[in-house]
C-alpha cells in the first residue's frame, strides 16, 4: 500500500533557507539525509532540511478544517408557547406558509406577543429549511422575521452565522453591526463579528473583537482563534501588500515584487478556469498569505510533509524562488481549488473529495499510480471513503501519500464516467445532503464500496492495459 510513495522519478531536498536539491534516492538516516548525484552519494544533516517532496507528491497542501469558522448559532430564548407556534409553522415534512401569512399579518399590528409569535415561526421555518440544506431559502425566512422583529438579536445573529458559513464576511456584518447596537455587551456578537473581520482579511479588527468577547466570556474557540490571529498579525506586520479584483496578497519583505505580480496574475487565470469548470464564484476577495519556509512552519504549524495550507487564506511558502515556476503554478491551482470547492459545498466536503478535486485541477494523473493503487485493493487495502473524510493532519507522510493517490483516482473515475460537471453537481449536492455518501448516491448512483470498485476499473482501463 505505502509503495505509492516511492514512484520512480527524482525527489526535491528543501532545505530551511530556501534552497531545493533535485536528487534521487533520498533516505533518511539518524540525523542525516543521503541522497544519489550525478557525482555520487551525498549527506547533509536533517537538521538543516525543511521537508523532502517526492516525486507526485510535491507540494502536497492541507486543506484545514479550521477553513470553516468553528461556530454555532446562538440560542434563542423560546417564547411562551413556542414548541407550539413551531408545530403549527413545520409539519408533514413541510412548511405552512399559509400559517406564516397570517402570523405576519397579525404582528404588523404592533403586538408584543403577535411579534414574537412571528419571528419563532420563521425561526422554526428558517431551522428547518436549514435542516433540507436549503441555506438561502433559510437566509429568507429571517430576513422576513426580521422585517417585523428587527431588533430581535437571536434572529440577527442567526442570519449572521448562515453569511458567515457562506463565506459572505462583508454581508454577515450588516446583521451583527445591528445586534452590536442593540445589545454592546454581548460576547456573542463580538465572538461573530471576530470571525467576519478575519474572513474579510482585517486582522486588526478581528483581534480587537476576540479580545472583547475574551474578556465578555471566555471562550475556547475565541481563545484559540485570538491566538492563532495575533500569530498572522506578528508575522504579517513588516510584509508588502498586493490586490486584484479577486485576491488580497501579502508577502514577506525580501520576495521579489515581480513574483508577488506573477502570482496574482497565474491566480486571476485559474480564478477563470475554476470558475467555469466548476460553475461557481467566491463572493469574496481570498487572502493569499507567501512566507519563508520557517515562517510557513510556525505559523501553520502544519506536518512537515505539507507543503502548503488553505484555512481560508492561502499559505503558500516560497523562499527562493524569483517567478512562477512549473511546479509553484501547480500549488497556486491546487490551493485555489480548496477555495472554491470549500466555498461552493458550503465546507461540507470531505477531505478525499477536496483533496482529488484540487489534484486533478493543478493537472495531476494517476498515471505513476495507478499499478501500486490497484494492487492495493486486490489485497483488500483500498481505504474505505468513509474513513477518509476528516482530517489528514495526523497522517504520516507515507499514508498522507497513500490517501492522496487513491484520492485523485476517485476523482478521476468520476469525471471519466460523467465529466467535470459531476463534480460540480456533487459538490452542490454535498452542501444540502445529510452525508456525502448519500450526495454520491443520489448525485452517481454509486454507494462508497461502488465507487472504489469503479475506481479499480478506470485504473486498470486507463493505465494498465
Amino acid at each position: 500500500m505505502l509503495a505509492v510513495s516511492s514512484s520512480a522519478g527524482a525527489d526535491t531536498i528543501v532545505l530551511k533557507n530556501g534552497r531545493r536539491i533535485v536528487a534521487e534516492s533520498v533516505t533518511q538516516d539518524g540525523d542525516r539525509v543521503t541522497y544519489q548525484t550525478p557525482s555520487g552519494q551525498l549527506s547533509i544533516p536533517k537538521s538543516i532540511v525543511a521537508r523532502i517532496e517526492h516525486d507526485d507528491f510535491k507540494y502536497s497542501s492541507v486543506a484545514s478544517a479550521s477553513s470553516q469558522p468553528p461556530i454555532s448559532a446562538p440560542q434563542i430564548a423560546p417564547v411562551p408557547g413556542y414548541e407550539e407556534v413551531a408545530a403549527l409553522a413545520v409539519h408533514d415534512d413541510a412548511i405552512d406558509f399559509g400559517y406564516l401569512s397570517r402570523l405576519d399579518s397579525d404582528a404588523r399590528s404592533g403586538s408584543a406577543i403577535a411579534v414574537a409569535k412571528d419571528a419563532a415561526a420563521h425561526h422554526a421555518a428558517a431551522q428547518f429549511l436549514l435542516g433540507k440544506g436549503d441555506t438561502d431559502a433559510s437566509i429568507d425566512q429571517y430576513r422576513q422575521a426580521l422585517i417585523l422583529s428587527p431588533e430581535n438579536v437571536g434572529l440577527l445573529l442567526n442570519l449572521a452565522v448562515l453569511d458567515l458559513r457562506e463565506s459572505q464576511f462583508t454581508a454577515a456584518l450588516d446583521p451583527l453591526e445591528r445586534a452590536r447596537r442593540i445589545a454592546p455587551d454581548s460576547a456573542d456578537v463580538a465572538k461573530l463579528m471576530g470571525w467576519a473581520y478575519y474572513g474579510a482579511n482585517k486582522m486588526d479588527l478581528a483581534i480587537e473583537q476576540w479580545k472583547r468577547a475574551e474578556r465578555l466570556h471566555p471562550d475556547p474557540e475565541v481563545e484559540q482563534a485570538l491566538e492563532k490571529a495575533q500569530r498572522d498579525k506578528a508575522e504579517e506586520e513588516s510584509y508588502r501588500e498586493g490586490e486584484t479584483a479577486h485576491f488580497d496578497l501579502k508577502y514577506y519583505g525580501d520576495a521579489a515584487p515581480d513574483l508577488a505580480q506573477g502570482i496574482l496574475r497565474a491566480l486571476e487565470d485559474d480564478f477563470r478556469d475554476l470558475e467555469s469548470q466548476l460553475d461557481y464564484t467566491p463572493r469574496e476577495q481570498i487572502a493569499v498569505i507567501l512566507y519563508t519556509e520557517q515562517s510557513f512552519a510556525d505559523i501553520t504549524r502544519a506536518p512537515g510533509w505539507a507543503g502548503a495550507l488553505n484555512d481560508g487564506r492561502l499559505r503558500i511558502p516560497v523562499q527562493g524562488l524569483t517567478q512562477v515556476t512549473p511546479e509553484l503554478a501547480h500549488v497556486l491551482k491546487h490551493e485555489l481549488t480548496h477555495s472554491f470547492v470549500g466555498q461552493k459545498s458550503h465546507g461540507r466536503a470531505p477531505t478525499w473529495l477536496q483533496e482529488g478535486v484540487a489534484q486533478w485541477m493543478e493537472g495531476r494523473r494517476s498515471s505513476h499510480d495507478a499499478g501500486a493503487l490497484v494492487d492495493a485493493a486486490g489485497q483488500g487495502m483500498a481505504p474505505p471513503l468513509g474513513g477518509m473524510e476528516g482530517s489528514w493532519m495526523g497522517l504520516s507522510g507515507n499514508s498522507a501519500a497513500f490517501a492522496y493517490a487513491w484520492s485523485l483516482a476517485v476523482v478521476e473515475s468520476i469525471i471519466d464516467a460523467g465529466g467535470v460537471a459531476d463534480i460540480s453537481r456533487l459538490l452542490d449536492r454535498v452542501a444540502t445532503a445529510p452525508s456525502t455518501e448519500a450526495a454520491v448516491k443520489e448525485t452517481l448512483h454509486l454507494s462508497y464500496d461502488d465507487l472504489n470498485q469503479q475506481t479499480v476499473a478506470y485504473l486498470k482501463h486507463a493505465y494498465l492495459r
